[in-house]
């Protein structure tokens, strides 16, 4: 998919959520990259092999 020189990491990759931007739909909460992964508002992703990764939370310290 990825037509960008150097192109984008595979949606399959750990930093596949980097890719660029090529459909944003914030009043939707969502955004498809370049390399077919959909990246969610809370930092969830569906990834170009059709697996979710749950967003990661870190807790603050009191």
């Amino acid at each position: 998919m990825c037509q960008h020189q150097p192109p984008c990491p595979a949606g399959t990759e750990p930093t596949g959520q980097w890719a660029q931007i090529v459909a944003s739909h914030p009043e939707q909460g969502w955004y498809l990259l370049c390399n077919g992964v959909v990246l969610f508002d809370d930092g969830g992703l569906m990834l170009s092999d059709h697996r979710v990764v749950a967003p990661v939370y870190e807790l603050a310290a009191a």
